[in-house]
């Protein structure tokens, strides 16, 4: 079952390929230009700025913080940088054209910083009921006696 699975996937993701290179082609050069730039700009910012700035965060991370709060700690994180990376286009929208009021239809600043608390009140909670739990389970004499 499983290596057709695989195959179904490899033959989707291959079409799909071969469709996204056909719509390539149909760009003038000037756009091709601009894709390759801004592709290659992508993987230079990510590999020579996000990539060790995240390594460093989660080495970091794990000297400060007890063990049972590096997961929901690194899931925050992930979370965060994934929110901040979706939002980016409409946070900072003050000099938008107003002709067209539904592109920008709400306060899209005060929506990231509610999704933000929300993630990390729950890596608080989470963090927290793991170092009770932790705790719990150390106090607990042992049944053998």
């Amino acid at each position: 079952m499983i290596p057709a699975i695989r195959a179904v996937l490899l033959l989707a993701g291959l079409w799909l390929g071969w469709y996204g290179l056909t719509l390539l082609l149909e760009f003038t050069t000037t756009d091709l230009t601009s894709v390759v730039l801004w592709f290659g700009g992508g993987i230079l910012l990510h590999d020579a700025v996000f990539a060790p700035l995240s390594a460093a965060a989660g080495l970091g991370g794990r000297r400060i913080l007890p063990a049972g709060w590096w997961g929901p700690a690194a899931c925050g994180a992930v979370c965060t940088v994934t929110l901040a990376l979706i939002a980016a286009p409409v946070v900072g929208r003050r000099y938008a054209l107003p002709d067209n009021p539904t592109v920008l239809d709400r306060h899209y600043p005060a929506g990231l910083a509610i999704a933000l608390l929300t993630i990390w009140v729950l890596v608080v909670l989470i963090g927290f009921g793991r170092t009770a739990r932790s705790s719990r389970t150390r106090q607990l004499p042992d049944e053998e006696a």
